[in-house]
């Protein structure tokens, strides 16, 4: 279904690009707000998403690829917004519900409080690839394919993601500590 509409919308039906800008939507803009960490800036990365999407998609070659192509996009143009001059408002927002693939290990508030404060302390770029590999869980190798970018590379961003998010724990943690 989502290969036949990709293909009318190469041609030019603006119904079939509608259509499938309902079904990917949900899931841009998941990945762009977990990279923004900004409600504005990740519907800015998701409006500009789609309008590259709409010019760019006669050029798409295998229809099959519409989703990694468009994670592609988002991405880029999340980080491009993330790494904009002006400071994101707190503000708190509902996320749309999907129920995790395996239980989630950081129920209580403060280890949430914990996870957050160390999720802002990484790059864009390595936000963007921890989104993707546990919230949309692709492989680094589809990570690398979507981002057109080295496996290694891919590899060497999460890495370092994980070893920044572990520190802002483990300092979150000696803190209570003292303060105890």
């Amino acid at each position: 279904m989502q290969n036949e509409l990709v293909t009318a919308a190469q041609r030019g039906d603006p119904d079939a690009f509608a259509a499938l800008a309902r079904l990917s939507a949900d899931r841009l803009f998941a990945v762009a707000i977990r990279v923004t960490r900004d409600r504005h800036r990740a519907e800015d990365a998701l409006q500009q998403t789609l309008i590259a999407a709409w010019k760019e998609l006669p050029k798409l070659r295998d229809p099959e690829r519409f989703e990694a192509w468009t994670y592609r996009l988002v991405v880029r143009f999340a980080v491009q917004e993330a790494r904009g001059g002006r400071r994101p408002q707190r503000e708190i927002y509902a996320l749309p519900h999907h129920e995790p693939s395996q239980p989630d290990e950081s129920s209580t508030l403060a280890r949430r409080d914990q996870l957050e404060r160390g999720f802002e302390r990484l790059t864009p770029e390595q936000r963007a690839v921890t989104v993707m590999h546990f919230y949309v869980g692709l492989s680094l190798a589809e990570i690398a394919d979507a981002l057109g970018v080295p496996v290694g590379t891919i590899g060497s961003r999460l890495h370092y993601a994980k070893r920044a998010l572990r520190a802002a724990l483990e300092a979150d943690e000696r803190g209570e500590e003292q303060t105890a």
